[in-house]
């Protein structure tokens, strides 16, 4: 084939894609039911291993959701159930398939920073230098959200930061409301685990997610709230602060944010 059909394909494929398209369609369709039980005789069936459940239960939940069919047996919720810390929790999110959103992304972006920290920023979906890098918040508006930490005194491990999302949707489109609701329960869980003094949500998508609020970041931005996340658990205080990368974009908001910042700062020094 010639290099300008290659270019050609290439170019409607990368369209396709970033057009949310995730399956091919065959020219004949195919139906299951028909297949043939390959244990339709059970002449040759082996007698069940007892010591099968036991083999099951100890393996881990990466191992577990590796081994489910493409629907994903265990739900978000399941899956966050037996996850007690960081490193099982961010191994789970990793192997999790329940998420379109993996299919067109190059990396699992989970988490940067401490994962003991008092102040922990909740961002909206990876970018192009998130996906290609496995980290949240290092492309420009990540520089951005490094000088204002240090405008508070605050560094990157100071902070645990992470995203509602963990795959770029293509062309960096605004995520569906199933994509976020699919993971928010990881999200709810690293706050848990984390269990931070403050929480900086960090743009629209992520503070109407978990405040369960209508109404834009202009409205939402800065004011306390309280986010729960299990009845036997204290709630955490919250503020809603307008995206780096927004602020790039909207430079004349920065005196807002600066505003936002010196409101973490105080509730820092009071509930650390």
């Amino acid at each position: 084939m010639s290099n300008r059909f290659n270019n050609e394909i290439f170019e409607q494929l990368t369209w396709q894609v970033e057009s949310g398209a995730d399956e091919l369609i065959e020219e004949e369709s195919q139906n299951r039911l028909e297949t043939e039980s390959p244990l339709s005789d059970d002449s040759n069936l082996q007698p069940a291993n007892k010591a099968s459940n036991n083999v099951d239960s100890e393996l881990n939940i990466s191992e577990k959701i590796a081994q489910s069919n493409s629907y994903n047996i265990l739900t978000p919720n399941e899956i966050c159930s037996t996850c007690n810390s960081i490193k099982e929790l961010a191994s789970a999110i990793k192997a999790y398939k329940g998420c379109s959103l993996h299919r067109t992304a190059t990396n699992t972006v989970v988490f940067d920073g401490n994962p003991k920290a008092k102040l922990m920023i909740i961002g909206e979906a990876p970018g192009a230098e998130e996906d290609r890098s496995g980290r949240p918040f290092v492309g420009n508006a990540g520089k951005l959200l490094d000088r204002m930490l240090a405008a508070i005194d605050l560094n990157r491990n100071d902070c645990y930061i992470t995203n509602i999302l963990y795959w770029r949707p293509p062309g960096n489109r605004t995520p569906t409301t199933d994509e976020i609701n699919l993971c928010k329960p990881f999200v709810k869980r690293q706050i848990e685990i984390v269990d931070p003094s403050v929480i900086i949500l960090a743009g629209g998508i992520s503070a109407k997610a978990l405040l369960d609020r209508p109404e834009g970041i202009t409205r939402l931005r800065g004011k306390w709230y309280q986010i729960s996340t299990s009845a036997k658990l204290k709630p955490k205080y919250a503020i809603a602060m307008f995206h780096p990368a927004y602020l790039l974009r909207q430079p004349q908001a920065k005196r807002e944010a600066w505003e936002d910042l010196q409101e973490v700062r105080k509730k820092l020094a009071i509930t650390s």
